[in-house]
């Protein structure tokens, strides 16, 4: 299984890789907001603060971060990601997902999950997608649930975040035997209307 970048385009979304050209339009919407909170980057304050996440995630080797586009708009409203690739174990997990304020609750999470996933099972011939997210952030744990992930357990004092607070992880996954149920559901969720303005996840 080898993961490299890839643009990926639906009705609502593009993802394409990012670079560092995203880097203004990822401030627009990223900087100053409540979610970095549970995230594991530390609060984005300045342009420099994104810059520098934004240098950090392209070193990352063998991770493969989006910029997500929306198509409506023709503007960058969030990034994620392919992370923790294990190529011999045909898995990968996806995370590092992040929406300006404008952008949730709409299409865009909900097609940008579905593409990466369908990618993954459908293209990379992977058996397993792996999902997480902070304890305390049950709007996550909501969005992850309805795309069909399934909750495996939580990693208890996790993770050390940057203000200090200690990260409990929910861990979730998709299996390449779940996607034949998982891929309707979703398709029946985004397709029912073509407006990318239907209240999502």
């Amino acid at each position: 299984m080898i993961v490299t970048p890839i643009t990926l385009t639906g009705k609502f979304v593009r993802l394409e890789p990012m670079s560092e050209a995203h880097i203004p339009a990822l401030a627009e919407i990223g900087v100053g907001q409540d979610f970095w909170h549970f995230m594991l980057y530390g609060d984005m304050k300045t342009e420099a603060d994104m810059r520098n996440w934004a240098l950090d995630i392209l070193s990352r080797k063998g991770d493969v971060p989006f910029v997500v586009i929306q198509l409506s708009s023709g503007r960058v409203a969030g990034a994620t990601r392919y992370l923790n690739v294990m190529p011999k174990d045909r898995g990968l997990e996806i995370g590092g997902t992040w929406y300006g304020l404008e952008f949730q609750r709409t299409a865009v999470n909900t097609e940008c999950k579905y593409l990466l996933l369908k990618h993954a099972f459908e293209t990379l011939g992977a058996i397993r997608v792996q999902l997480k997210t902070d304890s305390r952030n049950i709007r996550s744990q909501k969005a992850i649930e309805r795309i069909g992930g399934v909750k495996e357990g939580v990693l208890r004092n996790h993770m050390i975040l940057p203000d200090g607070t200690i990260r409990h992880s929910v861990f979730y996954s998709i299996l390449d035997s779940e996607w034949a149920g998982v891929k309707p559901r979703l398709e029946s969720i985004l397709y029912r209307s073509f407006s990318p303005q239907i209240p999502r996840m």
